[in-house]
């Protein structure tokens, strides 16, 4: 019988060999994937583009849908088997038009990757009203996800991989004011909030594809040296934080400390392709390895990066991701018919 990862029923370390250190190419070697079909949001910069890479190497045609199609045109240049697409996951009709365009090719989807994303951002808001991050981060990937749904479905076997972050940490989600109109904004509770949101999606999403062969997964990357992820943050937080010095600079034992763009994408990789996780969806992951449930046991330390891990119950809650999944139809206006 079909598990689900309710209550985090199933969020445990399994020993799957890898750790921290491990990178996407380790993780991936002796894996093949050719004819099998890819797509990869965020493909084009940071540990979005090293999956790219990890992917394509092992045979697999990638689809990068991107905002900016210069930049991903200069950074996808020389990596075989990578079709370029144009989609801005916080405008919904551009999603709709990338979707649309992929179902009429026929293909079926065996992988897609939810790594784009936003962070520590001012307030902003989409065409619709919503705050930038939630948008991006969740509402964005939920509409994907809907609309490429026949295609999933086709690959008997597809995995959709949600990019998290221990960020998920900082928030749990905010049914009565996710959109920051009664309370004030506060830029780390809108990602926390997003995360969270992308966890609670992944875990139901496992639950609705089950018999569609379908799994999905979310996962923290851990924390990453060289990605521009945290561009518009001021530097006020990071020194807030205890990772940057008086002189705005990274102090160089945090620095020291974080992972490359090659082990960033370590978890991503492990996700969609371990053979582990063949009876196992719904799950948190991080360090190419199932997360641990945080129950209050895990002394958080930003100036000690390692310690930023497991997954709290919030976000791996029944009610909270079948409430989540029934308001995101709504913000999006979009009916996911999982069947």
């Amino acid at each position: 019988m079909k598990k689900n990862n309710y209550q985090g029923a199933l969020q445990q370390p399994i020993g799957s060999g890898f750790n921290a250190t491990s990178t996407a190419a380790e993780v991936i070697k002796g894996i093949h994937l050719n004819g099998k079909t890819a797509i990869v949001t965020g493909g084009n910069a940071g540990i979005g583009l090293e999956t790219t890479k990890i992917l394509s190497a092992a045979g697999a045609t990638v689809i990068v849908p991107a905002r900016d199609m210069e930049k991903a045109k200069k950074n996808l240049r020389g990596i075989a088997n990578v079709e370029l697409e144009t989609m801005d996951l916080i405008n919904p009709e551009s999603i709709d038009a990338f979707a649309e365009k992929f179902l009429a090719s026929g293909r079926p989807l065996d992988l897609l990757i939810n790594n784009a994303g936003i962070m520590w951002v001012p307030l902003r808001r989409d065409s619709r009203g919503i705050e930038s991050q939630l948008a991006t981060n969740h509402l964005g990937q939920f509409q994907l996800a809907a609309r490429l749904w026949p295609a999933l479905k086709k690959a008997n076997g597809a995995r959709v991989i949600n990019v998290s972050s221990f960020g998920h940490q900082m928030s749990a989600f905010d049914f009565d004011d996710p959109n920051f109109e009664q309370r004030e904004y506060e830029t780390l509770l809108g990602y926390g909030q997003s995360k969270t949101a992308s966890n609670l999606f992944a875990l139901e999403l496992d639950n609705r594809g089950l018999e569609f062969n379908i799994r999905a997964y979310s996962l923290h990357p851990g924390s990453i040296y060289g990605t521009d992820l945290g561009r518009e943050e001021p530097i006020a937080l990071f020194q807030q934080m205890g990772t940057y010095d008086a002189d705005g600079v990274i102090k160089q034992e945090v620095a020291r400390k974080l992972k490359t763009i090659p082990q960033g994408a370590a978890t991503t990789i492990w996700c969609a392709v371990s053979p582990a996780l063949n009876t196992i969806g719904g799950v948190y992951c991080e360090d190419s390895d199932i997360a641990e449930l945080d129950l209050g046991n895990i002394e958080h330390r930003y100036d000690e990066p390692w310690t930023l891990r497991g997954v709290q119950p919030y976000s791996l809650d029944e009610n909270n991701a079948k409430k989540l999944w029934t308001l995101s139809e709504k913000m999006t206006g979009t009916t996911f018919l999982t069947q």
